[in-house]
This record gives structure tokens, C-alpha cells and sequence, in this order.
């Protein structure tokens, strides 16, 4: 241990910058600062251990721990409470095959990540409130862990296609909360669009690590309604369907179930009758098909459920969320 100040109360501005260089781990264990605390172009150097331990740090308005701040060895800050800005601008971070930097349930209402060169080691966001989240694509450290973040604001804010690779790179694989996290943030923008986009990269991510029969059933779900957020893909399948058997049924000549019935065969009608399930437009029951309109019959009626349960569940999920 280089330099304890555990549980201290320091009045005013802590002041590191100036080419401050400590050799072995400082520690600010539950201090507190009431103004900024500054360590730009500080270098704190403690590989393989914790170059800075700071859990339930609080500080009254900035900690800076950036433009040229290197910490070689973990930079751990718990619990810690910056009231206005925690920043990591152009610091580097070394802590290879380490957590490099732990901001568990770290409180702020600015966190600043625009890394000049990605930390060597990991992130730990989890469960971290933030107002405004400002970072540095292309920067992102793997692993990083934002299960449990939440934030208000995200700068840049990009759209959801370039924003995904950002919330999948935890070091525990698939985790739902960043994706619901990210698809509100855009949600509260407006952005209806960008938020669906988000929620059905979520549940395509989620249904990989199904069962096969539970896969299957998410692929169809997928396929048909987009899991419920692309309810126009239904209509697009049932057009589909209805122009395969119209076409195939128009030059069908069924024979009636009643011989005395004067009900006239109707194609359209028909094809409708076998797609929508529950509804009973009188076709279906009053002319029997052979060969192979018979079994394209079948295909009609098994596809009309299997859309309508897919739309089912879709609408279910759009429920609960609403």
C-alpha cells in the first residue's frame, strides 16, 4: 500500500495532476472529497494487483481520471458517489486478462468513457445508475459487463444496428437487461423503430440458447411476425398464401360433400375458408378435394394455425410490454 486514505474527509479540491506517479496501490476506501477530485496525467503503477481502490468513494462535484491518466493495475470504485462527472477521457487502463475497471452501482450523473485505446482488461458497469453516458465507439473494451446499468442519455446516441455489438459483450453471455435498457432509452427518444430493432435482436439472441424444439418455435415466431415486432410480415404470409392456393384452386373442380347442394364453388372463398382458422365462411365443409388439391388443403389449414398461433403469441408479448 503506496498511499491510505481510507475514511478521510477532504475539504475542498484533491488535487493529483502535475505528473503525480505512485508506485504501489492507493486506496480511498469510503473517503470523501467535497469538491473535485483531479488525477489528470497521474500515473499509478501496481501490476497485478489494484493501482486504485476506491469503493464508496464520494465526491462533491468531478473525479477525473482521464486526458493522460494511466493506471497499471485495477482501478476499483464501488459504490462509489461522483456528483457531477466521472471521467475516463483518453486514460489508459492496463490490467490484462483482470477486470481493469469496476464501477459497480457507481452513481453519477455524467460518466464519460471516450477511451483513446481500449482498456487492456474488462469493465464492470453492472448496475450503475448514470444520467448521461458518454463514449467512444470503435473504444469498447471486451469483455464489458452493463448488467443492471441504467442510464438516461447515451452520446452518441447511433442507431440500434451500430449500438448492438455495445450491449452483447458481457463475459457471462447472453444477458436481457442491456437490450431492455438500450430499447427504452430509445424508446423515450421516440424512437418506436429503433427500440423493436433492439427488442427482436433480443429475443433472436435469447432463443439461441433454447432447446432445438424451443429454437424452432422462436425461428417461426421470427420468421412470420418477428417475435411481434414486425406484425406486417403476417399479412405478407398470408397474402403469400392466399395467391399459392388461389392459384392452384382456380382450376380445381371439387366435387360437393351434398350432391343436391346448390352452393357454387368459389376459389377465393374457398382458399380463405382453409387459411383463417375459427371462421367458417361454408366452403371448406361443403366441397371435398382429391389428390393433390387434398393435400394442399392440409398445407392451407396447418399453415392458417401455425400463422395464427405465431400472431397469437406476438400479440400476447406486445401485450405485456404495453
Amino acid at each position: 500500500m503506496a498511499l491510505c486514505v481510507d475514511f478521510a474527509t477532504i475539504e475542498g479540491v484533491l488535487d493529483g495532476r502535475g505528473g503525480l506517479t505512485i508506485d504501489g496501490e492507493v486506496s480511498l476506501l469510503d473517503a470523501t472529497v467535497t469538491g473535485p477530485a483531479h488525477f489528470e496525467g497521474a500515473t499509478l503503477r501496481n501490476p497485478g494487483g489494484a493501482a486504485l481502490t476506491a469503493h464508496g468513494l464520494t465526491a462533491g462535484s468531478l473525479l477525473n481520471l482521464c486526458d493522460g491518466f494511466t493506471a497499471e493495475g485495477r482501478v476499483r470504485l464501488a459504490n462509489a458517489s461522483v456528483a457531477s462527472r466521472l471521467c475516463f477521457n483518453d486514460a489508459t487502463l492496463r490490467a490484462p486478462g483482470d477486470t481493469a475497471l469496476s464501477c459497480w452501482r457507481v452513481d453519477t450523473r455524467e460518466l464519460s468513457m471516450r477511451w483513446d485505446t481500449a482498456p487492456e482488461g474488462g469493465v464492470d458497469l453492472r448496475h450503475a445508475t448514470v444520467g448521461i453516458l458518454r463514449d467512444r465507439p470503435g473504444r469498447w473494451p471486451t469483455p464489458l459487463d452493463l448488467d443492471g446499468l441504467r442510464y438516461d442519455v447515451l452520446d452518441p446516441p447511433l442507431d440500434a444496428a451500430a449500438r448492438l455489438p455495445w450491449v452483447d459483450r458481457g463475459p457471462h453471455g447472453f444477458r436481457p437487461q442491456p437490450f431492455e435498457q438500450l430499447a427504452a432509452t430509445y424508446q423515450a427518444l421516440g424512437d418506436g423503430a429503433q427500440a423493436r430493432t433492439v427488442l427482436l435482436a433480443k429475443h433472436r439472441r435469447q432463443n439461441a440458447g433454447f432447446a432445438w424444439y424451443a429454437r424452432l418455435w422462436g425461428h417461426l415466431q421470427d420468421v412470420t411476425v418477428g417475435y411481434g415486432y414486425r406484425p406486417l410480415r403476417a399479412a405478407f404470409w398470408l397474402m403469400a398464401l392466399l395467391v399459392v392456393g388461389i392459384a392452384a384452386n382456380v382450376r380445381m373442380d371439387p366435387a360437393p360433400v351434398d350432391p343436391g347442394q346448390t352452393t357454387k364453388f368459389q376459389p377465393v372463398i374457398y382458399t380463405m375458408d382453409l387459411l383463417l382458422p375459427i371462421i367458417d365462411l361454408g366452403q371448406e365443409r361443403a366441397f371435398q378435394p382429391t389428390g393433390a388439391n387434398q393435400w394442399l388443403a392440409y398445407f392451407l389449414i396447418v399453415a392458417g394455425w401455425l400463422l395464427a398461433t405465431t400472431i397469437a403469441a406476438g400479440l400476447t408479448r406486445s401485450l405485456r410490454r404495453a
